[in-house]
This record gives structure tokens, sequence and C-alpha cells, in this order.
């Protein structure tokens, strides 16, 4: 019998299973790296604790990524999927509650049972951070967006808000307005931004229009994102604001719970380190995605998939012409 510490029951050893190589996050780069590990031959399993897809599912349509004219992100990852379960085993509604490492093995103890393998690779993506406001969920992929590069285009003549003051809202008010649409406004609820002076500079250039002082404390609309209502914090005067979408910028949170208890090294972001062939400092643990920063793109996440597979095949014992 083993004893399973953090659960307190103990498992016969036939209840644990066995692979060479388990995934932590089934999104782009999770399934990516499974299919590149499966054709190499690997034994491969893919933990999610959701559905899969990560953030890629609340994107309406795509039309960056390459092979696709416009695709919705749900679809999209609905083809990887199916991709991907050819090559490995995919466990969905099962969270990796711990992973353990004892010299050359690591043991994996989620939800339902408890795995063992020989590498890991990290995927666990990011989370946008929500405002947390009536009307945000409902109207998510309906006019409220996380992500500008995503989704701006779907904008073009309309009159959008975004909201946060860092350097990434400013941008992205910028990218927004160089792209064609109509107003861009953006929103922050202090008196001053937080992002650099030249990109402020820069924004006022391009003729973003900056409301200071202005709290969102609602989103509005049927089908679409019709109106906000918004919270003059100086005149503390509320007031209905008409636009057709909203861009929420207030940064993401890397979900790195797991890394850290592997003592896998994080940067000041929290994001995982890791070289050009995604090997973190543990070895035996490799990282993709959103997880590692960067771009934060499907195409990109989907190549570091790839590349981490394949690099693991080095603590396998498999051989790779590469």
């Amino acid at each position: 019998m083993k004893y399973n510490r953090k659960t307190k029951y103990k498992m016969s050893v036939w209840e644990i299973m066995d692979y060479e190589l388990a995934i932590i996050g089934a999104g782009p780069a999770g399934y990516s790296a499974s299919i590149y590990a499966g054709r190499s031959g690997i034994k491969t399993v893919v933990f999610d604790k959701i559905g899969g897809g990560g953030l890629a599912l609340v994107s309406p349509n795509i039309e960056n990524y390459a092979g696709f004219e416009s695709i919705s992100g749900a679809e999209l990852m609905d083809k990887m999927q199916k991709h991907a379960s050819k090559y490995a085993n995919i466990h969905f509604i099962e969270e990796v509650k711990n992973i353990t490492k004892n010299e050359n093995l690591f043991t994996i103890e989620t939800t339902n049972k408890t795995y063992t393998s020989k590498a890991v690779i990290l995927c666990m993506g990011t989370e946008y951070r929500k405002l947390g406001i009536p009307g945000e969920q409902e109207l998510q992929g309906k006019g409220v967006s996380y992500c500008a590069t995503c989704d701006g285009q779907f904008f073009k003549g309309k009159n959008v808000g975004v909201v946060g003051g860092g350097n990434s809202a400013v941008i992205e008010a910028i990218f927004l307005k160089q792209i064609g649409c109509k107003e861009v406004y953006l929103i922050h609820r202090r008196d001053q931004l937080r992002a650099e002076k030249a990109i402020e500079d820069e924004a006022i250039a391009k003729q973003v229009k900056i409301m200071y002082g202005t709290h969102v404390d609602s989103i509005h609309g049927g089908q679409k994102v019709d109106y906000l209502n918004l919270h003059d914090l100086k005149k503390d005067k509320k007031f209905n604001f008409s636009v057709d979408g909203i861009f929420v910028s207030i940064g993401e949170a890397p979900q790195n719970t797991l890394a850290k208890e592997l003592g896998v090294k994080l940067d000041e972001k929290g994001y995982i380190i890791v070289d050009r062939q995604q090997k973190t400092n543990v070895r035996g643990v490799y990282a993709a995605g959103d997880i590692t920063g960067g771009l934060r793109q499907i195409i990109t996440a989907c190549a570091e998939g790839a590349i981490a597979a394949l690099s693991s095949t080095e603590v396998l014992g498999k051989k790779y012409p590469y």
C-alpha cells in the first residue's frame, strides 16, 4: 500500500497510473505539446481542471492564427482538442492538486487519482484580472474583451472604452485607435496614469480620450454592450456612457501555484522562467504558453508547446534529431 500524505488515505499500487510525460493545462500550448509528444512515441497524459481551451475560448473571432482567416476561439480549441486526443489521454475536470519530485520521478496527485511521470510540462496559463462588476461576465465575448490584439479588429469605426492606467492599458488604447476605432476612451479611476510618460504622450497625440477619476460600476446590454454606468469620483456623480465595447486591461495573473511548489523559478511578475528549449531550473520540468509571459498569443503558445515536448525527450531517453 502507498500512503498519500496530502489526502490522508491509502492507495494500492495498481491505482497509480504511470506515464512518461504529464502536461498540466489543456490550452493551445498543452494541446500542441501533447501532439508533438505523442508523435514522438511518448506516453502522455494531459490534465485540465475545467474543459480545456484556456483563455482562447472567450475570443468570439480569431483572425491572426495562420491557416484560418476567421474562426471562433471555441471552434479552434475544439479542433485542437480532437487532434490532440489522437496522441494523448486528456483528462478534463481533473485538477492537479500537488506535484512532488523524488529523484527522477514525479508523483502527480489530482482530484481523482495519483499518477507518476518522468517529465512535466506546465501549461496552466494565466487568468485575466476581472473588474468583478455586474454585466461583465454576462457580456463577455459580446463586447467585453480582455485582449485588444485578439478582438480589436471587430470594433473598427466604433466607440470603445479601455479600463486601466498602466502601460498595457495605454498601449491597447493606442492600438485600438491605430486600427480604426472611432473614439477610444481610456477609463482610469485615479487622477493620473501609472503608464510611462512617453506612452501617455503618444496616447494623447493619437487622440485617445482619457477619463481620469472615473470608475466603471456596471456594464449594460443585451446581445452586445450598449453602455457603461460610470462614477465620476471627484464629483461623486454617476452617469451612463454609450460605447460599443469595453476592453479590460488591469493585468493578468499567472496560475503559478504548482510551479512554486516544485521550486521552479519565477520572474518578478510571477511568470515561469524558461530557456530557449522551454526548460525550467528544475530538471524534467518544462513550461509553455502564457505561463511563461511574452506575447501571450495562441500561435506562440503552440510553438512553445511543441518545443517543450521535443525538449522533454532529453530526460525521457528518447531520440529526436534536432
